[in-house]
C-alpha cells in the first residue's frame, strides 16, 4: 500500500524559513515529485515540482525563495522555503507519481501540512 507522509509545516513569522519533507512508502520508485498548496477560499495550485532527472519547475511567486529537491534513495521530496510571506499561508500537499510492482506510474497525494506565516 502506497503512503505519503508529510512533515515540517508549522507557524513562522514573515521572513522566516521552513523545510517540508514528504516520504513515500510501498513504492519501487517515484517519477515526478511535487508540492502544491491550497489557501483558504482558493484553488489548489502547483508550487514546485521536480522530475526524476532533476528538472525543476516553480510557480512565479516562489521563485528565488523556495527550493525543491529529492532523494531517490529515500523516495523523499523536500521543499526549502525561505523569506516566507503571509501570502504563503496554506495547506501544502505533496504529490508523487510512483511505480508500484507491475503497475503504471500513478499519482498519489499526501494529506497535507499546514504552513502559517504571520505578518
Amino acid at each position: 500500500q502506497v503512503q505519503l507522509v508529510e512533515s515540517g509545516g508549522g507557524f513562522v513569522q514573515a521572513g522566516g524559513s521552513l523545510k517540508l519533507s514528504c516520504s513515500a512508502s510501498g513504492v519501487i520508485y517515484s517519477t515526478t515529485m511535487g508540492w502544491y498548496r491550497q489557501a483558504p477560499g482558493k484553488q489548489r495550485e502547483l508550487v514546485a515540482d521536480i522530475t526524476r532527472g532533476g528538472i525543476t519547475n516553480y510557480t512565479d511567486s516562489v521563485k528565488d525563495r523556495f527550493t525543491i529537491s529529492r532523494s531517490d534513495a529515500k523516495n523523499t521530496v523536500y521543499l526549502q522555503m525561505n523569506s516566507l510571506k503571509p501570502e504563503d499561508t496554506a495547506v501544502y500537499y505533496c504529490k508523487q507519481t510512483v511505480v508500484v510492482s507491475g503497475a503504471y506510474p500513478t499519482p498519489y497525494w499526501g494529506k497535507g501540512t499546514l504552513v502559517t506565516v504571520s505578518s
